[in-house]
């Protein structure tokens, strides 16, 4: 269908999307019918949208949906964060995927309860997942278990930013190994996001990247976005995101990540952010 956006106010937050601008289709001879088509896919995906988020608000379970490119460290940083809570068990995850079991095996390893979804079974292999998909995920995790739930959603930096999951707060994990142009090449992510985790800190004296030069353009697309950098191999950096974790859970009823972790009282976790998988970022 080609790409589209959908952000009828400046920076793209909040959870109600217009149909505004589904973008420029006038290329194509099929332009009208293409318009069309995809406000009627965002009409379903906006209804499911709110049916989830209503589900997971009577649940109490603050949901994040987390985006990135391949290979940002979506994987890692996840199972960092499950090492540092002291009940990994209460932390749900939606992994998507178009295809394999890679990640959400490793997730299920470090003690999360793990709902896969592969979008080539029965979702036509999309780049993304949207509210369809994320209904359906729900109905295999018991979310009466659960204090906090992370989408996973699909490595790319255009499509996942498109779609309302449901979720509460939007993170994305940004690898300084993809230079600091990309909040210019990719804006509609940058600015559908509240926290920006830069990661792969650890390569920043082996690299010639300008971090500076990345704030700057971060800036100019969502000003509002928190920035928090850290290494998911290392855990450098971990308790400001698990502090923001805190945060955000605290804006929902019951407050309080798994195990009692508040804001400002340190990362709600072990003690220090160890433990996580050694390999490779995912």
């Amino acid at each position: 269908m080609g790409r589209f956006h959908r952000h009828d106010d400046e920076h793209g937050h909040g959870h109600g999307h217009g149909h505004e601008d589904v973008g420029d289709h006038s290329g194509y001879e099929t332009g009208p019918d293409r318009v069309v088509v995809l406000e009627r896919i965002f009409d379903e995906n906006d209804r499911r949208a709110a049916e989830n988020r209503s589900l997971l608000d009577e649940a109490g379970v603050v949901t994040i949906n987390l985006m990135s490119s391949p290979g940002a460290g979506k994987t890692t940083l996840l199972e960092r964060t499950l090492a540092a809570l002291p009940a990994p068990e209460r932390v749900g995850i939606i992994e998507g995927d178009i295809e394999t079991s890679i990640d959400a095996d490793r997730l299920e390893a470090a003690g999360a309860r793990v709902s896969l979804l592969n979008t080539a079974d029965g979702f036509g292999g999309e780049c993304h997942l949207d509210a369809p998909m994320v209904a359906d995920a729900l109905g295999r995790l018991d979310l009466s278990g659960l204090d906090v739930l992370f989408v996973e959603n699909v490595g790319n930096l255009v499509c996942p930013a498109e779609f309302d999951v449901g979720a509460h707060r939007s993170a994305m994990v940004y690898a300084i190994t993809e230079g600091e142009e990309k909040p210019l090449k990719y804006p509609v992510m940058f600015r559908s996001v509240d926290v920006v985790v830069v990661n792969k800190l650890d390569l920043l004296p082996h690299l010639d990247f300008d971090l500076d030069l990345f704030r700057s353009h971060l800036a100019g697309v969502n000003p509002d976005a928190e920035v928090i950098e850290l290494s998911a191999r290392s855990g450098e950096g971990l308790e400001r995101w698990t502090q923001w974790l805190a945060a955000a859970r605290a804006g929902l009823p019951g407050a309080g990540l798994p195990g009692g972790g508040h804001p400002g009282g340190g990362h709600p976790g072990s003690g220090h952010p160890g433990g996580g998988h050694p390999g490779g970022e995912g």
